[in-house]
């Protein structure tokens, strides 16, 4: 038997036709900004699709371009420019950023009530107090589709493999808000084949093609794959892998997303609903 393959364009699709049918009860359109620094191929990908799917649901989409060499400064004084204008709802600051950069800094000149990628340290401490915040776009889609499989989480053992502040650790805490038990791996956890196996939701956000095998998996389990990476081919050309070792995970899982098609189209459909989100609170503080 193989596993039931989560299709993340129709789960994404439902947030979608949700988005859309708010829109109305608003006085105008939100407005979305994506900060882009420099040229890498893929971010450019990643920031038009995004752009793409805010202009087709109504909203205003725009991209800030920066050049690769653009000092911390020239980005915190556009990121200034930003939060002061009253036609954006929402900033997201198009990840990675050049190395002389500090992203941390920059995540933090952000104005909390249009940090629609949920990165500020004011809404992940909301998160981790289990209070209303904008949360993580990738980790509240892969909850997302976790709960299209299994609407009540009480008492599951989630394992998360990788613990960065994009995925990992917000994953962790909207799992733990879920009532499931929660076990954070990393790099240096031992053993970790044999903590996977445990999990019947088992999370891989390490950008390690093939990382999971399917003997790590327990059967029957969820597995969420937010792994991309670029792998060449022999004939020439690239793949986009995930970390899991497909082939064999989708003999032993009993739902599984695919990379491509999985998660990805989960963390647009996610970002659409926080620029919505973000927008009636604004014009809810303006009333």
């Amino acid at each position: 038997m193989t596993a039931n393959i989560l299709d993340g364009h129709a789960h994404a699709q439902i947030v979608i036709d949700k988005v859309a049918s708010e829109l109305d009860r608003l006085p105008r359109a939100p407005g979305l900004t994506v900060v882009l620094v420099g040229c890498d191929p893929a971010s450019q990908i990643y920031v038009q699709s995004k752009v793409r799917m805010a202009e087709r649901l109504g909203l205003r989409g725009e991209v800030e371009r920066l050049p690769d060499d653009a000092s911390e400064a020239d980005l915190l004084a556009r990121i200034d420019a930003l939060n002061a204008r009253d036609d954006i709802d929402g900033i997201l600051i198009q990840l990675p950023l050049p190395a002389h950069i500090d992203a941390l800094r920059v995540m933090a000149a952000v104005d909390p009530a249009k940090d629609v990628d949920g990165l500020h340290a004011l809404n992940a401490g909301r998160l981790f107090h289990g209070d209303d915040a904008l949360v993580p776009c990738t980790p509240l889609g892969c909850l997302r589709l976790i709960k299209a499989i299994r609407p009540d989480l009480t008492g599951a053992h989630a394992v998360v493999i990788g613990s960065s502040n994009i995925v990992g650790k917000p994953m962790a805490a909207l799992l733990l808000q879920e009532q499931a038990t929660v076990t954070q791996t990393h790099i240096h956890t031992r053993g970790i084949s044999k903590i996977c196996r445990q999990a019947d939701i088992l999370v891989s956000a390490v950008g390690k093609a093939g990382l999971v095998r399917g003997d790590w998996i327990k059967p029957q389990a969820i597995v969420i794959d937010v792994g991309t990476t670029r792998v060449e081919k022999p004939e020439g050309g690239y793949a986009v892998c995930g970390d899991v070792f497909f082939d064999e995970a989708v003999q032993v899982a009993g739902a599984i997303t695919p990379v491509p098609r999985g998660v990805g189209p989960m963390t647009i459909a996610c970002l659409m609903e926080n620029t919505v989100k973000a927008a009636k609170a604004r014009a809810a503080r303006l009333q």
